[in-house]
């Protein structure tokens, strides 16, 4: 993750042991979002927090046998000694949001994982990661160490919310898991118009969807629509993830406006490519 209060906000699991989990279905709910389903008997020692949960998800890109070396708890030193494996003996690790929790599945509890995918194997644009989406098939292992949620708001708070698509199952949680009474704005960036999704949100909360044009750097349009919407009055709890520059303009421009810096979390998931 790029710049982010995370360490500050983050409410942590109990216990962060990894977890071998396995691919139970695979679908496209729209253009840009590959749905991988997981499961399996270790998912039961998961503690679901909803929200923004998120996790290190492990995947074998060299294979099954490389799951061998996800360390048993993710800690500086552990991560410097997985670093010293080979890169074609060890997974790949990324972040990931938890987009729905279901405690009773078809085969037990399950999780579903929103990845955003783009380009392809053939053409060599396309990270592991949104290769793995677009190939696994039901039965392939990864691991997952959980490391809890970011979003935190205070009782009694009006929300200001802000995403592009990586954080997009991010912000779901959050308005699925919101108080029904809550009263805010959500800002969503998405690629494609027909990456808009029906969300749960609070009917207090208005959901601004805002397409991205072809070329635009990503964040920017999230960015300038947020900053339009007036900060309400009262107490306030403002949270944004997604491209690095969305969420740390977005905390600049909340803190002249006069929310407090303890009232806002931000997280760059990842930063756009200079040339963009």
């Amino acid at each position: 993750m790029a710049k982010s209060n995370v360490q500050a906000t983050r409410r942590k699991p109990t216990d962060a042991r990894p977890l071998r989990l396995q691919v139970r279905g695979a679908h496209r709910p729209t253009p840009t979002f590959a749905r991988i389903t997981l499961g399996g008997p270790e998912l039961a020692e998961f503690g679901p927090m909803g929200d923004d949960q998120w996790f290190r998800l492990f995947l074998p890109t060299g294979g099954v046998e490389s799951l061998r070396h996800v360390p048993d708890k993710l800690t500086t030193a552990s991560y410097a000694r997985f670093l010293l494996v080979p890169a074609a003996q060890r997974p790949v690790i990324r972040n990931y949001t938890v987009r729905a929790y279901r405690a009773e599945g078809a085969d037990g509890p399950e999780i579903d994982v929103d990845f955003v995918v783009h380009g392809s194997e053939e053409a060599g644009d396309a990270g592991p990661a949104s290769l793995w989406a677009q190939s696994c098939a039901e039965g392939d292992e990864v691991a997952i160490i959980d490391e809890g949620a970011i979003y935190n708001a205070p009782t009694g708070c009006s929300l200001l919310l802000a995403a592009d698509e990586s954080a997009l199952p991010a912000v779901a949680g959050i308005l699925r898991d919101a108080p029904r009474d809550v009263t805010g704005t959500a800002v969503i960036e998405v690629p494609d118009a027909e990456d808009r999704q029906v969300l749960d949100e609070p009917v207090g909360v208005e959901v601004r969807w805002v397409v991205r044009e072809s070329g635009a750097c990503p964040g920017a349009a999230a960015l300038e629509a947020m900053t339009s919407v007036p900060v309400p009055d009262g107490e306030v709890y403002a949270w944004v993830a997604g491209e690095s520059d969305l969420a740390t303009g977005l905390r600049r421009h909340w803190v002249r406006q006069g929310v407090a810096k303890k009232q806002i979390s931000f997280c760059g998931y990842w930063k756009a490519d200079a040339g963009h």
